[in-house]
């Protein structure tokens, strides 16, 4: 693979969760090596959805889901963990029950032997995590989580993580150290797709977005361009993105 094809590729897809009724109805994505993509959009745009379809959690219907030259539309997700991609759901992330470092054993299940490795390269990016690794994950605030819960993701050494809304919830400082971890991650030869309806500050860490509405691709661009796009800023920004 060269630097300029493709990592994944999501291309025309149509999916959704009941039969019959379609949340993505052409909507059409590509990731390259190294780069942040961040999703924004309306509530009920189907930005969540499309990456619950790249992850095989909702059935896709039409169009395909590629991983450099590879068809993985319709794979399980225990099989595109394997092939290299992360999830990180908005919410129940994390097993509250267990320990910060028995969730990030839990992010190896398929490969147990990766985890001291792998757990140096997760508290590099996240100190907290190794500093505390003995306490239970339900004693954690909501930040705290965020951080096991993509600590997590990374344990199998994925190429791509897919991002749910990972400051939703979150006080105004751990939202910015949120952010600041995820540009981090990319120098560890991570790739990025994030959801997310802080657009403003999703797009300022993005190298490029794509604006969602109603299922399909209403606009696309570097998160610069889309920031400064009139039609864009008074559609989906308004004040936030003049800010």
């Amino acid at each position: 693979m060269t630097a300029s094809e493709p990592l994944l590729t999501a291309d025309d897809v149509v999916a959704g969760y009941l039969p019959g009724i379609d949340i993505l109805t052409g909507c059409s994505l590509d990731l390259h090596p190294g780069e942040i993509v961040g999703v924004i959009g309306p509530n009920g745009a189907g930005k969540s959805t499309l990456l619950k379809a790249i992850f095989g959690i909702v059935d896709v219907r039409g169009g395909a889901i590629r991983l450099g030259t590879e068809e993985i539309t319709g794979l399980s997700p225990h099989e595109l963990v394997a092939r290299g991609i992360g999830f990180v759901p908005q919410t129940d992330n994390v097993f509250p029950r267990l320990s910060i470092r028995e969730n990030l054993e839990m992010g190896v299940f398929q490969d147990p032997k990766q985890f001291a490795a792998r757990f140096e390269v997760v508290a590099e990016l996240f100190p907290l995590l190794a500093e505390r690794s003995g306490q239970r994950a339900d004693g954690l605030s909501g930040g705290e989580r965020q951080m096991v819960a993509i600590g997590r993701a990374l344990m199998m050494d994925p190429k791509v993580v897919l991002l749910d809304e990972p400051s939703a919830g979150l006080s105004p400082g751990y939202q910015d150290e949120v952010f600041e971890r995820i540009t981090s991650i990319t120098d560890h030869g991570v790739s990025i797709i994030m959801v997310e309806q802080n657009a403003r500050r999703c797009l300022q860490i993005s190298d490029r977005g794509y604006v969602l509405d109603q299922g399909t691709n209403a606009y696309t661009g570097t998160g610069q361009q889309l920031l400064e796009d009139p039609k864009v800023v008074s559609l989906y920004l308004g004040t936030m993105a003049r800010a």
